[in-house]
């Protein structure tokens, strides 16, 4: 069959204006800024404006181009939407940084790395990217001198891409009519979503709800915890899309052991299967309870915790007056947020972690690449995915030495059919494949810098699985502004392959995609 351009192009011109609507709405917290006298650096406004009219005008012509709303979206269509929304989305979400950097009113109130940022638009499309793929990679320094409408909309992006922006266009516009369901499977993240309600727009609408239920409740415990109402709503944007995205560049740190423990909480909200939270407002209590990937991914995020404050506590520097020994509680406290927003892949961080023990760092590393659980809005390879090939692995050595022992891999009831274990292999291989050339080709383009393994393979990692620090030269203290633009243009592609679990994205770049049949 013909791939019919026509269809995806209005889609994809519908989706523009939604984000342009967007875009508008942080055009007035930004003009209500100017209004209250409240900080700015100038710019701001006019960078807003200017890329929502833009954004509107671009989708009025596609939707135009497009074909009637009755049309239909094919399974090779409905691959080429979810790429190219983001692709497309990322590049209008970029353009306010640009404008304003080009626009700013007085340059002279601003550091000069803060302005520097976003002297090139491939930084402002780096950010974007991050943004919306809930990576939390940054290429800015002292955040506090950018203005807040900025800020905020880059903890916007990342709330956006938290379950995904084109899950809530399937949400909000029904004209996607059977695709809805194509649009749906490829862009909810997880090996098996599982739907909440037999109509797919229904479920995507259940899901954003909850989604932003949580996100109203986190605001209003973060202001009773004492934070102002912009860095609670921005903070709260970051963890449940488990972005990474603030407001200070120490992160989480300037805040108090409060607010850091509710966001350790809703970090874990975060990072489970939202489907769990329909089923708890159903009150079917016992299958959530019993739900085997739960189960793991809590009890993986416990045994870190355990064996990094382990680690912490002996690795703790001999006690002086200057410099007393921290406390177990101490201890724990720093181990659990960083085991949480790691595994989660928020990427928040309360202290430079980069200077822990080497026990500490690999139990990090590698819950970076374990991620959330399937249907959360974490990155990752997911925790159903590990449980899978653990699964497969034991039955492989079961058979080894019991051949005519024939027994189904189970994860709780379910069956996993052949199909999915194949899926599920091929999905680790592509994502070690990923990994390892992206730390390749990073050592290339850095050559002249002279980067380091760890900073390379780390930074690799942290894009790819939508973490946002890593270790070395992209620690929680550095950013990724050092890097050259080809650098940033292989991590800008691994984010978005991380995001969209590489499938999507690779089978665009297959000859057959495109060939009629």
């Amino acid at each position: 069959m013909k791939l019919e351009i026509r269809v995806v192009l209005r889609n994809l011109g519908l989706l523009l204006l939604v984000l342009s609507a967007v875009i508008a709405s942080v055009a007035v917290f930004a003009a209500y800024e100017r209004w209250t006298g409240g900080p700015k650096a100038g710019g701001d406004l006019a960078a807003l404006l200017i890329t929502a009219g833009f954004s509107a005008a671009c989708g009025g012509v596609l939707v135009r181009a497009g074909r009637r709303p009755g049309s239909l979206l094919g399974q090779r269509e409905a691959f080429l939407l979810v790429a190219a929304s983001w692709l497309v989305a990322a590049a209008v979400a970029a353009i306010p940084f640009r404008i304003w950097a080009t626009l700013r009113v007085d340059a002279t109130e601003l550091t000069p790395v803060a302005v520097h940022a976003f002297d090139r638009y491939i930084n402002c499309y780096f950010e974007a990217m991050s943004g919306l793929t809930t990576t939390g990679s940054t290429v800015v320094s002292a955040l506090s001198t950018l203005p807040r409408s900025l800020l905020l909309w880059r903890a916007l992006t990342q709330w956006l891409g938290g379950l995904g922006i084109v899950v809530l266009f399937v949400a909000v516009l029904p004209m996607l009519g059977g695709g809805s369901r194509r649009v749906y499977r490829i862009e909810a993240p997880g090996p098996s979503p599982d739907g909440v309600t037999p109509r797919i727009q229904d479920t995507a609408r259940v899901l954003w709800l909850i989604y932003s239920g949580l996100t109203v409740i986190e605001i209003l415990v973060l202001k009773t915890c004492g934070m102002g109402w912009f860095d609670a709503a921005c903070h709260t944007f970051a963890t449940l899309a488990t972005g990474g995205f603030g407001t200070q560049d120490a992160s989480m740190g300037p805040y108090s052991s409060a607010v850091q423990i509710v966001v350790i909480v809703f970090m874990i909200f975060a990072g489970i299967n939202f489907a769990l939270y329909h089923k708890l407002l159903q009150r079917q209590w016992r299958a959530v309870r019993k739900d085997p990937e739960l189960r793991v991914y809590l009890g993986v995020l416990l045994v870190a915790t355990v064996i990094v404050t382990i680690s912490l506590s002996l690795r703790a520097p001999a006690p002086s007056a200057q410099t007393p020994a921290p406390s177990v509680a101490a201890n724990v406290h720093d181990a659990a947020f960083q085991v949480v927003s790691l595994q989660t892949t928020t990427g928040f961080c309360t202290t430079d972690f980069d200077q822990w023990g080497f026990v500490a760092k690999a139990v990090l590393l590698t819950l970076m690449f374990i991620g959330g659980s399937a249907g959360s809005t974490g990155g990752g390879i997911k925790v159903v995915r590990i449980m899978i090939v653990a699964k497969v692995l034991w039955a492989e050595i079961e058979h080894a030495y019991r051949p005519k022992v024939v027994r189904p891999v189970r994860i709780g009831k379910a069956v996993i059919d052949a199909d999915l274990k194949l899926n599920t292999i091929v999905y680790l291989l592509g994502i070690a494949v990923l990994f390892c050339l992206g730390t390749s080709l990073l050592m290339f383009f850095e050559s002249s810098s002279e980067l380091d393994i760890t900073s390379a393979a780390t930074a690799a990692a942290a894009t790819l699985n939508n973490i946002g620090p890593g270790l070395a030269k992209v620690g929680p203290t550095q950013n990724f502004a050092g890097f050259s633009d080809p650098s940033k243009i292989v991590m800008s592609i691994l984010m978005l392959l991380g995001r969209l679990e590489v499938f999507t994205v690779v089978a665009l770049l297959s000859p057959k995609f495109w060939r009629e049949e």
